[in-house]
């Protein structure tokens, strides 16, 4: 067939390797019938208020039949009961719309609040995905996915859903209207299948790939513009202004290539349909005036089916356009279904952790197969150990600050708390024994009282004023005006980068974590208020395990213990005064650090 094009491009190709994935027909299926089973009740009331709007509407054109067989068989006498049919049809029209109102009321309610449980559950999901996931998928695929995925499904669960449903109960309610009035005619029907399937064949074998390509291909846009804006002034320092409007002008034409042929699929399809209405009514009339001829059926009959088959327009035409609209949606939602095939937990072990000793033995780590970011690393924590993680940027102290807070799982080896092994336990009871502080922080919109309340739902305000005092956070929260009640975030008072790591550090204080790894928790602050904050943070943290990663040496120096990190191994460890004396790279950064 001539036509646009089929593009080249591949969504599952290298362009698309790091990102999310998208769940698999299985997974799909199995998503909807939960959601369905969530919703039966409201989907019977729906099926069954449309199957009485739909028998109210084929009182019209069974009426019609019986006058129009009664003038041609009574002439002038059947006028007598004109009166009484154009009331009972006057009182189906009534029925039609108060049912057909329903009909829309209940879809509308019925898709919303599907699309508030798929919302829900696709943000439950995200939320709880790991966060190496999230790190090797970029923001741009999963933005994609929260914005123009949950876009399209929208709509579909708003109207695709419902109007899908309607439209089945409606055509099937038609042909078996079709059948009982004029039973002869029924097969007749059947002389437009071959064309309809045919179109629909060609178009369904093409439109599902090619609806998910275009939905990667809008991901990949994304992606590269989100990349860009974030490191603009890397972009624009380094010159590279024009290599990326190269790369998003690349990605933009394989984009809309993937949109020119999937609009190119749809008018082959419509056009199809349209033939197919024609040949249906001009099957029913020509077949029909025969049948009439030979006197197989009346006249009335045949005005009746031609009726039904002309109404046959409207629900077919529904079921395939709305069925091709959740063609767009079904990939929509696979991708949105995908994040329910990534593991969230790491494991499903039910094993409690007997002590707080934290061992890391032989472990090797990285983001890519292959290629490992951490080597042959072993460690032993006591209770109440401040270990500071100290060398070059790019050795891997995040990395494996993240390791042993049990964000990432080690490729070969074992991270483990009191014996049990920290990738084997689920999230939630991970993050009740060792939590994670980093440079990233982010200020809800809402009160401080509610911020903070995130790490302890149930604080008290005491409790709360203790902790913003631990991290001298009390003063300003004080001057705020309305203390604990004033609104911060983004339409409320507005916390400088500092400030906005303070809040982060008392939720951290109220937590009450046994373990800590603070990943330059006082990057933002300047070295004096660091150093003073430093020192508050260590009444809190007394007694508890420590593991800091800092580039301000007086942090190591502080530490029972320092582990020097470089190029993904610990060269050197032991405490301070050991290290200097050792004349090794840690006394090098410390000669360097006092000048």
């Amino acid at each position: 067939m001539i036509g646009v094009a089929r593009p080249e491009y591949d969504p599952d190709g290298p362009l698309t390797a790091h990102t999310l994935p998208v769940g698999e027909p299985a997974t799909v299926r199995r998503y909807v019938r939960g959601l369905v089973h969530r919703h039966r009740r409201a989907f019977l009331l729906l099926i069954g208020t449309n199957a009485l709007a739909v028998l109210a509407s084929m009182v019209g054109p069974y009426l019609l039949g019986s006058v129009v067989q009664a003038l041609s068989e009574e002439g002038a006498s059947a006028q007598l009961h004109l009166g009484r049919t154009t009331a009972v049809f006057a009182l189906a029209v009534a029925l039609q719309a108060y049912f057909v109102r329903e009909v829309r009321l209940r879809g509308a309610m019925l898709g919303e609040r599907m699309l508030a449980d798929l919302r829900e559950d696709f943000l439950v999901r995200s939320v709880a995905l790991p966060p190496g996931v999230l790190e090797r998928a970029g923001t741009g695929d999963l933005l994609s996915r929260i914005t123009t995925d949950v876009d399209r499904l929208a709509n579909a669960m708003r109207e695709a859903v419902p109007q899908l449903t309607i439209g089945i109960v409606w055509a099937g309610l038609l042909i078996a209207g079709l059948g009982i009035t004029a039973p002869p005619l029924a097969p007749v029907l059947l002389i437009a299948v071959p064309l309809l399937v045919a179109g629909c064949r060609w178009y369904f074998r093409r439109a599902p790939s090619a609806y998910r390509s275009e939905a990667a291909g809008y991901a990949a846009v994304a992606s590269v513009l989100a990349e860009t804006v974030q490191a603009g002034r890397t972009v624009e320092s380094h010159r590279l202004g024009p290599e990326r409007i190269a790369l998003s002008d690349r990605r933009i034409r394989e984009w809309t290539a993937w949109e020119r042929y999937t609009m190119w699929l749809r008018t082959v399809l419509f056009p199809v349909i349209n033939l197919t209405h024609t040949t249906v009514l001009a099957s029913v009339l020509l077949v029909g005036g025969a049948f009439v001829l030979q006197g197989w059926i009346g006249v009335g009959q045949l005005t009746a089916a031609a009726l039904i088959a002309q109404m046959l327009v409207e629900p077919v035409g529904l079921i395939l356009r709305w069925y091709d609209e959740l063609q767009v949606a079904q990939v929509s939602l696979a991708r949105l279904v995908g994040v329910h095939d990534i593991e969230t937990s790491g494991g499903s072990s039910t094993e409690e952790p007997r002590g707080r000793r934290m061992d890391a033995a032989d472990v090797h780590f990285g983001y890519r197969p292959g290629v490992d970011v951490l080597r042959e690393i072993t460690l032993r924590l006591e209770p109440g150990t401040r270990l500071a993680l100290v060398g070059p940027s790019g050795a891997g102290k995040s990395t494996l600050g993240r390791l042993l807070a049990g964000i990432y799982g080690p490729r070969r080896g074992s991270v483990a708390l009191g014996g049990a092994e920290l990738s084997q336990m689920p999230a939630e009871k991970v993050r009740t024994h060792v939590a994670l502080v980093n440079q990233e922080h982010h200020v809800f919109t809402g009160t401080l009282r509610d911020n903070l309340r995130l790490a302890q739902a149930d604080a008290g305000d005491e409790a709360l004023w203790e902790a913003l005092e631990a991290v001298d956070a009390a003063h300003w929260a004080r001057a705020a005006g309305d203390g604990l009640d004033t609104e911060v975030g983004t339409d409320g008072l507005p916390l400088t980068p500092a400030q906005a790591q303070q809040v982060a550090l008392a939720r951290l204080v109220l937590a009450d974590p046994h373990t800590l790894v603070l990943d330059e928790a006082t990057s933002l602050l300047d070295p004096r208020a660091a150093r003073h904050l430093e020192r508050s943070l260590a009444r809190v943290l007394e007694g508890r395990t420590v593991v800091a990663i800092a580039h301000r040496l007086h942090t190591a120096h502080d530490a029972d213990v320092i582990a020097v990190v470089e190029h993904g191994r610990i060269t050197e460890y032991g405490s301070h005064a050991q290290l200097v004396a050792a004349e090794g790279a840690y006394a090098a950064l410390w000669r360097s650090w006092h000048g």
